[in-house]
């Protein structure tokens, strides 16, 4: 897993602006409680900037290079083998690592599982169509030996979620200077190629299913005419 190209294209006059908008965008998606766990896969280096480390003290960032905020809470682990247990963070940021990884599905499976029912999940990708991004890509040649990874389109993102259960909420555009967001009904012909990266935000859903027991035969119970009829004493009339 190689991340040099993020790491370059934010040095390039669109890439600070990307990364402007990141942040900004960043800051209106953590809804969650200051008190609740928030897990970030995948260092910046520039968490401070959309997230209070001495205020959301839970907050942890995990890089395989330890690579993050210094104030922050930081961990050395690999995306794909979270070192934490089922169900227990509130929300997980994944800020353009599964370009970068070769176990991509199993790292998505990974942060099911650790996250808590209804929690929260934030995906920052490049945009596959992007004219930009793939000028910058061949354009540099350091850039591009150092590039291992595999641009994914938004919706195959999407049809991931799904099938881990998660209900797509909002999707958004980072173009220039501005950030669209619509509702994952209306997205449609939404991206085009003049949008830098995308963002998807999503709630992981767990269904309880409902045992259906069979319903025991029964025999019909019949009543039998003059059943019910009971052997009265006749009196005689005199």
């Amino acid at each position: 897993m190689k991340r040099d190209f993020l790491f370059a294209y934010y040095q390039t006059p669109r890439g600070k602006l990307l990364r402007d908008l990141e942040v900004e965008y960043l800051k209106s998606a953590i809804v969650v409680s200051c008190k609740q766990t928030i897990l970030q896969v995948g260092g910046l280096g520039w968490e401070n900037e959309f997230i209070d480390c001495t205020l959301y003290t839970n907050y942890t960032v995990l890089d395989a290079k330890k690579l993050g905020y210094k104030g922050a809470r930081r961990i050395r682990a690999r995306a794909y083998h979270l070192p934490l247990q089922s169900d227990s963070v509130d929300m997980i940021i994944l800020p353009h690592i599964l370009e970068f990884d070769a176990f991509r599905f199993q790292t998505m499976r990974e942060v099911e599982r650790v996250l808590k029912p209804e929690g929260i999940v934030v995906i920052l990708n490049f945009n596959p169509w992007s004219f930009w991004v793939r000028y910058q890509y061949l354009w540099d040649k350091r850039l591009a030996d150092s590039w291992k990874g595999h641009f994914i389109r938004r919706s195959r993102v999407i049809d991931w979620l799904k099938l881990l259960n998660f209900e797509v909420t909002m999707v958004s555009r980072f173009n220039l200077d501005s950030i669209d967001t619509k509702h994952v009904k209306s997205v449609g012909s939404f991206f085009s190629s003049s949008s830098t990266a995308y963002a998807v935000k999503a709630i992981k859903r767990r269904y309880n299913l409902i045992p259906l027991t069979p319903v025991k035969a029964l025999r019909p119970s019949l009543a039998v005419v003059g059943s019910c009829m009971t052997s009265l004493p006749v009196k005689e009339h005199e």
